[in-house]
């Protein structure tokens, strides 16, 4: 994958972030920050209980443009997921559907939001 590529994808995401703003009535929020950078993600999300599924999630937060499009694209990749499907997603399945490469220096960035919702949203929703 060619730098612009990379680029493309990035900048479509953080300047068209997918999912970002926030629900009515949330049934729960998670908060999170990279203390390395001060980036920052919340999370707000709807849960069918019964049936175990993240049926809406939307987010907000400040930061690099490689967290904005991390939190974008995870909202894309979870939404209508059972909470199984979403605790068993790594950080490299998400790398890859990410579809840039990640340097080591800025995978915090770029999983600041899929660690929040694993940490803080499926931990205590299941």
């Amino acid at each position: 994958m060619t730098f612009d590529m990379y680029r493309e994808i990035i900048i479509d995401h953080s300047k068209n972030p997918r999912n970002f703003g926030t629900l009515d009535k949330p049934d729960g929020t998670a908060s999170a920050e990279n203390p390395s950078c001060g980036d920052n993600v919340d999370l707000q999300y709807h849960v069918d209980a019964k049936k175990k599924v993240l049926t809406d999630i939307k987010f907000t937060g400040t930061g690099c443009s490689l967290t904005k499009a991390g939190a974008s694209v995870l909202t894309e990749q979870v939404k209508g997921k059972s909470l199984k499907d979403i605790a068993g997603y790594t950080d490299d399945a998400f790398i890859a559907d990410l579809g840039v490469p990640v340097t080591p220096a800025r995978k915090k960035c770029a999983l600041l939001a899929l660690r929040t919702l694993r940490e803080q949203v499926i931990k205590t929703t299941q």
